[in-house]
């Protein structure tokens, strides 16, 4: 049963804009009591006094540094309500989401009560919405590689490109059934070489292409297939080869599913694939004590005491991070899509997961987010792609990532995007 209990008049907060600035000292937190005594005044008329656990997911562009003290209050509201937050063994559940749009912020809590839902709303006001761009700390900034650097026209299904990396002033760029070098001509990007990977190849083929750590040359991996690549200065004279050589082998070893840009931050590990589909099968080498589902995409998570955690994509699309001998479901994560990196920016915690959007969109968008326990807090505003994000992969050095984009021509090109502090 769904019950819908209305907050406070309206508010508007002008917030439609795609790149953040700032990392300035965020607003007194007491700026978010009244809403926070509402929803909780709210909550207890429909729960009663008792237990309850309390989960915030953050939707909107509300500092990351102020969901602690937001949470604070909402607690000891609803404490003065004699609903006290407890942990896993209460059989209620509060889960309040903060969510805006360019007209209006809007707290929404879902009150789980056995087996009845019901679900609490405020409407913040202006006042108090009013959040400059210098909240967020950190902003997201996109350039196309060298300009226009590659734009392929062709059927989609039969041309996309799953991964490019920089090596030697060459973009090596890989397909679904072959590897092409780009090199500068004349000021121009030009496919110089060809080598094909005769992959097997899926209605949504994937791929891992990384960068030697020498600069040297790369690895490749397909469904079915590993290819070596390996570059050296080519010899003058009308009759000089490339100076590329690309060899591949069929193969079904597990592929890297992550790349950290730092040797010393997560462990290697690597996952089997999947050729007949499109996702990793949760088999993972070396194993982690965890039993991982099916998924898509996968990244570790520095921790601040030492180790990492192991963040993954399922393919029912729930993301979900392995720790300290458990799997558990990450909260504020429902509109990932199937792909995300992580990045060292350096800002707040250091490292992010830069998420897309779910679903096809005319125009996708990327998001930075910091996952402290297990609910993803937004970092940054989302940045406008011109087009849906395909692909997207961690850059050699760990500080940005690539993110390839099909517009509705059916056009592919190669971002990169980076996070600036602030």
């Amino acid at each position: 049963m769904m019950r819908l209990i209305w907050g406070v008049a309206l508010g508007l907060c002008g917030l439609a804009r795609l790149a953040v600035c700032g990392a300035q000292a965020p607003q007194a937190p007491n700026r978010w009591a009244q809403p926070a005594a509402e929803l909780a005044g709210q909550i207890a008329d429909i729960l009663g006094p008792g237990q309850a656990q309390v989960a915030i997911r953050n939707l909107s562009t509300i500092p990351a540094g102020e969901i602690p003290a937001i949470r604070k209050l909402l607690e000891q509201d609803l404490k003065a309500h004699g609903i006290i937050a407890s942990g896993g063994e209460s059989a209620n559940a509060v889960r309040v989401t903060l969510s805006e749009n360019a007209r209006e912020r809007l707290w929404v809590a879902e009150v789980v009560e056995g087996s009845d839902t019901h679900v609490a709303m405020v409407h913040v006001d202006a006042s108090t919405a009013a959040v400059t761009v210098a909240d967020a700390r950190m902003v997201l900034r996109k350039e196309k590689i060298a300009g226009l650097f590659i734009r392929i026209r062709g059927v989609v299904q039969d041309d996309p490109i799953l991964g490019a990396t920089e090596i030697n002033g060459h973009f090596v760029v890989m397909f679904a059934d072959r590897i092409s070098i780009f090199s500068q001509i004349d000021g121009r990007w030009t496919e110089s070489n060809t080598f094909q990977t005769e992959t097997r190849l899926s209605r949504d083929p994937r791929g891992v292409l990384l960068g030697n750590a020498d600069g040297s040359g790369f690895t490749a991996y397909a469904p079915g297939a590993e290819c070596a690549g390996s570059y050296s200065l080519p010899l003058s004279g009308p009759t000089a080869e490339s100076g590329w050589n690309v060899r591949c082998h069929t193969s079904d070893d597990p592929w890297p599913v992550y790349q950290s840009g730092d040797a010393s931050s997560a462990p290697a590990l690597k996952a089997f694939y999947n050729p007949a589909r499109n996702f990793f099968t949760g088999v993972v080498a070396p194993s982690i004590g965890v039993d991982l589902p099916p998924f898509y995409s996968a990244g570790m998570i520095p921790r601040a005491a030492g180790g990492a955690a192991l963040l993954v994509t399922g393919i029912d699309g729930k993301v979900s991070m392995a720790e300290n001998g458990s799997l558990r479901t990450v909260a504020g994560t429902r509109d990932w899509g199937s792909d995300f990196a992580m990045v060292r920016s350096g800002c707040g915690a250091g490292t992010q997961v830069i998420a897309s959007s779910s679903g096809e969109a005319v125009s996708d968008s990327l998001r930075a987010f910091e996952i402290p326990a297990l609910e993803a807090v937004p970092e940054s505003e989302p940045l406008a792609m011109d087009g849906t994000v395909t692909a997207l992969w961690t850059s050699q050095d760990g500080k940005s990532v690539f993110a390839v984009v099909r517009n509705a021509a059916g056009e592919y090109e190669v971002d990169l995007v980076t996070a600036l502090c602030n």
